[in-house]
């Protein structure tokens, strides 16, 4: 379970071609497009009113710096990985070649919360402003549709039918679904220019004092009313103050998962080494720079608090700009950002499984590739997979579930890095993480903090998602694993020679 996948056979997989693999056919503009497809969506335009309302309040301006600085040390650590291992699978096929088989099998797993959760987080806000839409244009749709039972509602309808048609697109072929990315980037980035550049003159000083709301129980601590671990563990943690922005930040980090999608599609870009680091780390920058201002002007049109509980909070900040008519065409645009998001998703965990299959961890059915060379039969349990979770469960708590997945894989890429220069430190790297060991482990330590800023009930989930994947691994991937009968071959020949 510890046998590590050789990187000589790992970038000798990336470079054959043909029938049964991959087809190249994304550009380093098309890597950037897919980047910011997947950055730009409910992380900025859900999850940032629910953070400041509920978190930090205007401060979330400053969870969201923070979650960039994490982002950063993790995506120059993606962006060395992606460019000497051009391979599908991101962190689990990192993970395979530095700390083993069964690491690697527990950061696939992972990815499952980041990727097939973060589409149908992405498919609940999707179905909240499309029922906006629908308002405006005097289409009442019932309550029973437009939220799952734990909402009130029966089922999110809108949601499960946006994944199976996105689902649908993926399997017809990866360059079809790299043009309708491209389209709604750039739809969905001019309405966030739209929306900096038209709120900014309605901002109101008042809603940004105080800019970090009092914390009660920060306040206890410091009056020795009550003790630091008493507080840690009550729920004064989280709301308002430095812990506030703190666990905000581990909220909003949701935003930024989108630049490691961009290494899902490494065995389908046509010049990797060149374009990874430049899809990764120009997908990171463009972004952080727009959420920091969205942040600001979306704080200052409106109190933070009234946006606690609004799955829509762009369409009631930009209320009070007196814009009204563009409205319409404000909500349209968001609509297709966040389809570009569940597009990118649905990418990366069909590419992650492929690769997980393709080692044999997983039944050869997820690797099958149609005509058009995608792996439609993953494509498809995970529009049935994904269409469940977007019917039924709420997005915060999908959203929390999402980015304790991500800070996982995140700390484990940059653990790789190091691992890596120091067991195998003359291999080829087109792109090289600079001031190692510093950046990997500025990344770790600020991803372990978000992860201890995010609830306790994040934990317990991923626990238990963790002990089914190892259940699962047991069961049937190490029984599978190609690579362990490749070493017991060897061995045995080894013996039979002797």
């Amino acid at each position: 379970m510890w046998y590590k996948k050789s990187i000589t056979k790992l970038i000798s997989e990336a470079e054959q071609s043909g029938e049964g693999t991959l087809k190249r056919t994304l550009s380093s503009t098309g890597l950037i497009a897919l980047g910011i497809g997947a950055i730009i969506g409910a992380g900025l335009f859900s999850l940032t009113g629910i953070a400041a309302a509920d978190h930090a309040g205007p401060a979330v301006m400053i969870s969201f710096i923070i979650a960039a600085v994490g982002c950063a040390f993790a995506g120059l650590c993606y962006a060395e990985f992606a460019s000497m291992i051009p391979v599908a699978g991101s962190a689990y096929t990192y993970s395979y070649a530095t700390m083993g088989e069964f690491m690697a099998w527990i950061i696939g797993w992972d990815l499952v919360l980041e990727y097939a959760l973060a589409a149908a987080t992405v498919a609940v806000s999707w179905s909240q402003y499309v029922n906006e839409l629908f308002l405006l244009v005097g289409i009442h749709l019932p309550q029973e549709v437009l939220s799952g039972p734990f909402e009130g509602g029966v089922i999110n309808l809108p949601a499960i039918i946006i994944v199976c048609l996105l689902s649908l697109l993926l399997m017809r072929g990866t360059q079809e679904s790299s043009f309708v990315n491209n389209i709604l980037v750039v739809l969905k980035v001019a309405v966030v220019i739209l929306f900096i550049v038209l709120g900014w003159q309605f901002i109101d000083p008042a809603n940004h004092t105080p800019l970090i709301p009092v914390n009660e129980g920060e306040e206890m601590v410091k009056q020795g009313k009550m003790g630091f671990w008493e507080f840690w563990s009550s729920d004064y943690r989280g709301h308002y103050g430095w812990t506030g922005i703190l666990q905000a930040a581990g909220v909003v980090f949701f935003a930024f998962i989108g630049f490691d999608a961009v290494s899902t599609a490494a065995q389908e870009a046509k010049d990797p080494k060149k374009g990874m680091p430049i899809g990764i780390i120009g997908s990171l920058i463009v972004c952080t720079i727009l959420y920091v201002l969205f942040a600001y002007v979306m704080t200052g049109l409106a109190p933070y608090t009234v946006f606690s509980g609004d799955a829509k909070p762009v369409a009631t900040a930009f209320e009070k700009t007196g814009y009204h008519f563009l409205n319409t065409a404000m909500i349209v645009t968001i609509i297709a950002g966040y389809t570009s998001v569940i597009l990118v998703m649905l990418l990366g965990q069909s590419r992650v499984f492929y690769s997980m299959s393709k080692d044999g961890l997983l039944p050869k059915l997820f690797s099958d590739l149609s005509k058009r060379q995608t792996p439609w039969k993953t494509n498809l349990i995970f529009m049935i997979f994904v269409s469940l979770f977007a019917g039924f469960v709420p997005v915060s708590d999908l959203g929390h579930m999402v980015s304790i997945g991500t800070l996982f894989a995140f700390t484990l890429v940059c653990i790789g890095v190091l691992v890596l220069r120091k067991t195998n430190p003359n291999i080829e790297r087109p792109f090289k993480t600079p001031l190692v060991p510093l950046v990997p482990i500025l990344g770790i330590l600020v991803c372990v903090l978000m992860m201890a800023g995010l609830p306790i009930e994040s934990w317990e989930r991923l626990g238990i998602w963790m002990a089914i994947g190892v259940a699962f691994y047991f069961l049937y991937g190490y029984k599978n694993s190609k690579i362990r009968k490749e070493k017991e071959a060897e061995a045995a020949a080894g013996r039979t020679s002797e």
